[in-house]
């Protein structure tokens, strides 16, 4: 069993997986609505695929214990999947590129701020909603159409995320 690292979620980190989907200075931002607010613009690439239509939705993810055991992983391969926190909480991401069938080598985690959503790109591998300390809500994007747009697959070998510190 290998113990995997949890990593703070950064833009620069997290880049190779999709977009991270915040308020930050970083981010192209300008004043509107006559100097009443700041519009954070164009923070993630909503990608439907060439026969699908953006949806939104909302999840609600019971919290999950750590020490946690990821034994699989999903992905789409038709489009992106954005996740925006609506509860303040913070959350996990499991993630692993596209490319192949992801190994416990593979996998990266990061710890998600309530303040922090993601997007994760078309194919990038992603372990289901990982909500910490009470049960939490997400606003979702992502897409509706034909065909399949879910693959799962069971981990070779299993890899434990330990307890924070």
């Amino acid at each position: 069993m290998i113990t995997l690292t949890i990593e703070p979620l950064t833009r620069e980190a997290f880049a190779p997986f999709g977009e991270v989907i915040e308020v930050s200075d970083k981010a192209r931002h300008f004043t509107i609505n006559e100097g009443n607010t700041e519009r954070y613009h164009d923070l993630a690439n909503i990608d439907p695929g060439d026969d699908g239509r953006a949806i939104v939705s909302i999840f609600r993810g019971l919290a999950r214990t750590l020490p946690f055991t990821v034994t699989m992983m999903e992905r789409h391969p038709k489009a992106s999947q954005a996740f925006v926190p609506l509860s303040g909480r913070p959350y996990l991401v499991v993630v692993a590129l596209p490319e192949a069938r992801p190994t416990r080598a593979d996998l990266r985690v990061f710890l998600c701020q309530g303040t922090q959503g993601v997007n994760y790109a078309r194919g990038v591998w992603h372990h289901p909603l990982i909500a910490l300390n009470a049960t939490s809500d997400f606003l979702i994007i992502d897409r509706d159409g034909p065909g399949d747009n879910c693959d799962i697959v069971q981990m070779d070998l299993p890899s434990v995320i330990p307890k924070l510190d």
